[in-house]
């Protein structure tokens, strides 16, 4: 098995976890080899090259783009993905029958998401006119970026909120600097961050700046808000990754990944940092912390 990307975040931690449960160990019947292409978004069709030449029986993969170069390099070996708006990306012909070989699950929350997170920062935040958006270079442009962008703009109009995409060229510290100095030269009022895999292993980093920037934010995932971030809305990490270890067993053991249904999720999780909204100066509304899963104080 050839493992693509960052395997310290929380849902690896359950996806090892599961594959333990159903009897596949690494070093006694399973053998692992891990790739990154660290942060450095060019190198995304050398390494798919690396890993397909190393002959693996499954290919486990984070975020569209690394799938489809790996499956651009080699058409049939099975990959189990970790992505988002897999349909709309021609990756998978459906969820319930996929087809070709990926499978995996489907993070993308739907359209409604983009409404439903600048209705909270507006509930948060009532004199928020201008929101930065922080997503990759090329979003917006076509396929499920293009679809995302017309729906952002959509719910801002309805909420009179500026959205202003501010796009990040690669995920290393300079670049994120660069790109919070972009957003703070914009006056922008508070921030989003793109659920991107790429982003999560720099989560920390993110949390700082936009408190440095004295800036609002809300997160694709609660690991942000753990890490001192003020918002997020999203679901469970650690229950995709037991979904992948899932997908893995069932292809391991003869199964064909085209008819592995994708897992969608269907539960979401609203998550406050007080800490953090004390330090921006914010009081958050009671009928917003009525709303949230779990207020972390």
């Amino acid at each position: 098995m050839r493992i693509i990307d960052d395997p310290g975040n929380r849902y690896w931690q359950a996806f090892w976890e599961q594959l333990r449960r159903l009897g596949d160990v690494e070093g006694q019947n399973l053998a692992v080899a891990r790739f990154s292409v660290e942060g450095r978004l060019d190198r995304d069709v050398e390494v798919a090259r690396e890993v397909v030449n190393s002959n693996p029986d499954v290919i486990v993969a984070v975020t569209n783009h690394i799938a489809q170069a790996v499956h651009a390099a080699n058409e049939t070996t099975p990959i189990v993905l970790f992505g988002g708006s897999l349909i709309a990306d021609g990756i998978a012909g459906s969820l319930a029958h996929p087809g070709g070989k990926i499978t995996g699950v489907d993070s993308y929350a739907g359209d409604e998401i983009w409404g439903k997170l600048l209705q909270i920062l507006k509930e948060t935040l009532p004199s928020v006119s201008k929101v930065a958006f922080l997503a990759l270079r090329g979003w917006g442009v076509e396929g499920s970026g293009a679809d995302q962008k017309r729906v952002l703009q959509d719910a801002s109009q309805q909420l009179q909120i500026s959205v202003v995409p501010t796009l990040i060229d690669e995920t290393t510290p300079s670049e994120y600097r660069r790109v919070f100095a972009e957003i703070a030269s914009e006056r922008a009022d508070a921030i989003i961050v793109h659920a991107r895999g790429e982003f999560m292993r720099s989560r920390q980093l993110i949390v700082e700046l936009a408190k440095k920037n004295h800036l609002p934010a809300i997160y694709p995932w609660r690991e942000y808000v753990e890490a001192g971030g003020l918002m997020a809305y999203a679901s469970d990490l650690r229950e995709f990754g037991r979904r992948l270890a899932d997908d893995v067993h069932e292809i391991l053991n003869g199964a064909n990944p085209g008819d592995i249904p994708i897992y969608l999720p269907t539960k979401f999780e609203f998550v406050i940092n007080l800490k953090a909204a004390r330090a921006l100066g914010l009081i958050i509304p009671p009928s917003l912390l009525a709303l949230a899963d779990e207020v972390i104080e």
